[in-house]
């Protein structure tokens, strides 16, 4: 059976893994404004140690004893964290976007929920419902003909490359990511302040290779439009979209979580249209009609299933 809140009401968390994908999918708008500007791993040090800085005086006036003891006893843990969801994940992929395409880089880290599924299988012993399966395979197939653009034919021009190497090693990293963050000794604390600590450390594992960009010339942001857009990125893309998910991994488990996560391509369509003026094409209904389906289908929760089936 997929992993369930205690909560008798489940419909707090999907309505917050909805709108999760959304906050997500705002990192595409915001890095356009940054892209070229600022190095991979200054953004991704600014992006998380700004966050460290808003939360972490809020979760030490909260839980401040509970914080030093789960420091205490999960340190290492902890760096892990930082390390896989903000680290490889943020600068790996600012870096990796530099090397390959949008639409290598969006096809390649649309695994990552699957990815998640297998792991959590491989370590946890969970069962992958067959409506899981299906909706994974839907899912993912409403991913690719967006990316695709409804056209197979574009699979023969896709060229892999080492910035390819580094988003999929991104969406590994991002699997581990939300399965970890579920250990039980973390769960002793609440979702801000366990995301304050884990922001201190991903910043902590941007630090290295950020003073490394900055000693090569690669410098700060350095117009007032990029500081903005690097400031949406950290109360959007970081404060809403981690807190988000992170509250969705707890209350739902990690795979049903992750699955939510196939709709960052959707809404960054929407995002697209609306924001940077490109136009919706047939194969972005049809993509989007996969996606949705196939997230219904997998989520839908099991109570209900059963209930209908009666």
């Amino acid at each position: 059976m997929p992993e369930r809140a205690a909560s008798p009401s489940l419909a707090l968390p999907y309505a917050v893994m909805i709108a999760t994908p959304l906050f997500f999918s705002t990192n595409i708008i915001f890095g356009r404004f940054v892209a070229g500007e600022t190095a991979p791993f200054v953004l991704a040090f600014l992006r998380w140690s700004a966050v460290a800085a808003i939360l972490l005086p809020v979760a030490i006036a909260r839980k401040g004893p509970m914080l030093a003891a789960v420091l205490a006893e999960h340190w290492r843990l902890l760096i892990a964290l930082g390390a896989l969801g903000m680290g490889i994940c943020g600068g790996g992929v600012y870096l990796g976007l530099t090397h390959t395409t949008a639409t290598n880089a969006t096809l390649i880290y649309s695994v990552s929920p699957v990815l998640i599924i297998l792991l959590e299988r491989a370590f946890k012993g969970r069962r992958i419902a067959p409506r899981e399966a299906l909706g994974t395979v839907l899912a993912f197939t409403g991913v690719a003909w967006i990316v695709l653009r409804g056209d197979l034919a574009t699979l023969i021009g896709l060229s892999f490359n080492p910035g390819d190497l580094l988003i999929a090693l991104a969406a590994l990293a991002w699997a581990g990511y939300s399965i970890l963050y579920r250990t039980d000794g973390l769960g002793r604390l609440d979702n801000l302040s366990l995301f304050a600590l884990v922001a201190a450390f991903g910043a902590l594992a941007n630090l290295p290779l950020a003073a490394v960009d900055l000693a090569r010339g690669d410098g700060l942001p350095a117009t007032a439009e990029a500081w903005w857009a690097t400031a949406g990125i950290v109360a959007i893309s970081s404060l809403l979209a981690f807190s988000g998910f992170q509250y969705g991994v707890r209350a739902l488990g990690a795979s049903i979580a992750g699955l939510f996560m196939y709709l960052m391509t959707p809404f960054g369509v929407m995002l697209a249209v609306i924001f940077l003026g490109e136009r919706l094409a047939a194969f972005h209904g049809i993509g989007i009609v996969l996606v949705l389906t196939g997230i219904a289908a997998a989520t839908f929760p099991a109570a209900l299933v059963e209930r209908l089936r009666r």
